[in-house]
């Protein structure tokens, strides 16, 4: 089976739904929402300066203007099981209709964007790496509500993590006869409006092939990783794991590897500062790592660093293995199968032809054997420079090696 080909669908997909009873969906908020969790991401970098975590010193929350009102701030310094919120967003406490202020996590409303936000905290402690997550729950006024989060880690001491600053952004879907009738406007508009005029369309850019899976191009390695990290955390997640977010994760995951084979030195500095090391036997257990967290479950990170080794020996491109994880038979068990089938069988190097190749001299030697039979001499340079023959040797597995040595 070729990786690159998706054959037959898989196995049924398994869904876990979660305490309002909806599962995991596909579904897109839009570029602006995923911007802004990339810039709220690329902003978290910005105040590391060579340290695990950023100092929560450096962070002010409502001096930023691009996606503080859509954040909260949680403090660990008294303890994990009720941290403390010590800044809430405009845009949040509104929704959640919240007047005054929480002082714990326990004051906060449940079913709330704020709740769902703050179910995730307990990842990022053992993740240690920001992660973000999205899904859909149904709020108290009894509509289904579409969200994206990123949650980041930072500390007071440099060392453990006693803050978590969390950016959250969503978006309402409307009850069935508005819906309706929303879009029975939008097709008239449609029907309206002129036809489009011919335009130019650039498909060999510089950015061409590294399109992520939703036709968005990130502008860093870094934004690359977050986002893979943003739809692995959904697969660590209890109540959005699904194939469908696996085989997301583990495209975005081959997305980021492929961009940092692109960017060698960005790469070398993100793994240090994760504190990972290369691996020349196993190149792709590091971008698992990266993606999913050190911590997460071995056995899995390799069977996910298998199947992303041969998806790139498969040449497969950017955007496209998650397409293939879904449409090959087995899923990502025969996948690493497969790897690991193909890992085993041995590689014959074809031997050289010898009838064509000029001899370097001739020795007269008494011989038995056919002309063109193939003997290995052991030879020892002579004070003269030249070379004494001492043996002949015709072991037929020892002479293969030799020719084979040759090239």
């Amino acid at each position: 089976m070729d990786l690159s080909h998706g054959l037959d669908a898989g196995a049924d997909v398994e869904m876990e739904t979660d305490e309002s009873g909806v599962g995991e969906q596909m579904f897109d908020l839009g570029g602006d929402e995923r911007r802004m969790h990339v810039r709220a991401y690329n902003h978290w970098v910005s105040l590391l300066k060579g340290q695990p975590f950023p100092a929560i010193a450096d962070l002010d929350p409502a001096a930023i203007a691009d996606f503080g009102d859509n954040s909260v701030l949680l403090d660990f310094t008294d303890g994990i099981e009720d941290p403390v919120i010590s800044y809430l967003g405009r845009s949040l406490r509104d929704e959640c209709g919240i007047v005054g202020n929480p002082l714990r996590v326990a004051d906060v409303p449940s079913r709330s964007l704020l709740s769902r936000l703050t179910d995730h905290y307990l990842q990022i402690i053992a993740n240690r790496a920001p992660i973000g997550f999205e899904a859909e729950f149904v709020n108290t006024r009894g509509h289904t509500t579409l969200y994206r989060g990123i949650l980041m880690p930072y500390s007071s001491d440099g060392a453990a993590i006693d803050f978590i600053y969390g950016v959250i952004n969503w978006k309402e879907l409307a009850d069935p006869v508005v819906q309706a009738s929303l879009d029975a406007e939008l097709a008239a508009a449609v029907r309206a409006a002129p036809a489009p005029t011919d335009a130019p369309v650039w498909a060999d850019g510089p950015s061409h092939g590294f399109e992520d899976e939703e036709g968005e191009t990130p502008a860093t390695l870094d934004a690359r990783l977050m986002m893979a990290r943003e739809s692995a955390a959904a697969v660590r997640a209890a109540d959005t794991r699904s194939r469908a977010a696996l085989y997301r994760a583990l495209g975005r995951a081959h997305d980021f590897g492929l961009a940092a084979e692109e960017d060698r030195d960005a790469y070398a500095r993100i793994l240090a500062e994760a504190g990972i090391k290369e691996q020349a036997r196993a190149p792709m257990t590091p971008v698992a790592k990266l993606v999913f967290g050190a911590d997460y479950d071995k056995t899995r990170l390799t069977e996910f660093a298998t199947v992303l080794g041969h998806a790139r020996d498969r040449g497969v491109r950017a955007g496209e293995l998650s397409e293939c994880l879904s449409g090959f038979a087995g899923g990502i068990k025969a996948v690493v199968a497969e790897a690991r089938a193909a890992r085993a069988k041995p590689r014959a190097k074809p031997a050289p032809v010898l009838a064509d190749r000029a001899p370097l001299a001739r020795i007269d030697l008494q011989q038995t054997a056919e002309p063109g039979h193939v003997v290995v001499l052991v030879a020892r340079v002579s004070a003269g420079g030249g070379l004494d023959v001492v043996g002949q040797l015709d072991d037929p597995k020892l002479t293969d090696r030799a020719v084979r040595a040759l090239g």
